[in-house]
């Protein structure tokens, strides 16, 4: 078993590039290395993921850019691994951090695990991240959640397709051993033949639709709606798109 650790506890397991090149790079030796026969994603701290770096998302875009290309390759490369691999989450996961178990074959979250996809919040959209997340939800279930952008447990997120099983904190690291020791009773050349049949499932390239997803994402993080709402968000403020609240007589 290879375990990847998300390992970023000071910005709350946030996808910074050097974060992202680092898991690629995890990927890739756990992908040639014979005695890892199941990839496990861990993580640091008390959050799976809050998503965008948004301190590098605000400085690149002052450039005009957007850094999604290190997450259509992060997808891309979860989504494609030859090995099985198992998602671990033992606590909060926001926006691109869902995409990252979605990619997963197995998730297992504790009860108490909450998510949100928070795009609608900030003035963006879900895009990237999307090629893995439809793939997985109820398709009333992603209008609701994507739209609304409220936050939900984990029997909700097991109940919509998010995660395979929400078990109570104490069964967490033994229900995620349970499946490492069955998917090692498979044959390696098996498993991988098994994954490639299910993203058959699909027809469309992955890579080829986050491309597109990544230009999409782009166009709404560089957009007025954008600017302030990650703005907002840094500064802890509402964005100026919120109604103002209205004190009942």
């Amino acid at each position: 078993m290879a375990t990847i650790t998300l390992d970023s506890d000071h910005n709350r397991n946030a996808l910074s590039t050097p974060l992202m090149e680092q898991f690629l790079s995890a990927l890739d030796d756990a992908a040639t290395d014979d005695d890892a026969r199941v990839v496990v994603l861990d993580h640091t701290g008390t959050v799976f993921c809050s998503g965008a770096d948004l301190t590098e998302t605000a400085a690149a875009r002052e450039a005009g850019q957007v850094p999604a290309a290190k997450l259509v390759d992060l997808l891309a490369a979860l989504w494609e691994h030859p090995k099985p691999i198992v998602a671990k989450v033992g606590g909060p996961a926001r926006a691109g951090g869902l995409g990252l178990i979605a990619a997963a074959d197995i998730a297992v979250c504790r009860t108490d695990s909450t998510f949100a996809f928070s795009e609608v919040r900030l003035g963006v959209i879900p895009a990237v991240i999307s090629a893995t997340v439809l793939r997985r939800l109820s398709p009333r279930a992603a209008a609701e959640l994507y739209l609304t952008g409220e936050v939900f447990d984990g029997y909700r997120a097991a109940s919509v397709g998010l995660v395979t099983r929400a078990v109570p904190p104490s069964e967490l690291d033994t229900t995620v051993m349970n499946y490492v020791s069955a998917l090692v009773k498979g044959a390696p050349g098996a498993l991988s033949g098994a994954k490639a049949l299910l993203r058959r499932r699909h027809d469309t390239d992955i890579r080829a639709e986050l491309s597109e997803l990544a230009a999409e994402s782009a166009a709404f993080f560089l957009s007025e709606e954008g600017r302030e709402g990650v703005a907002a968000f840094r500064e802890r403020r509402d964005p100026r798109w919120m109604p103002p609240v209205v004190a009942e007589p």
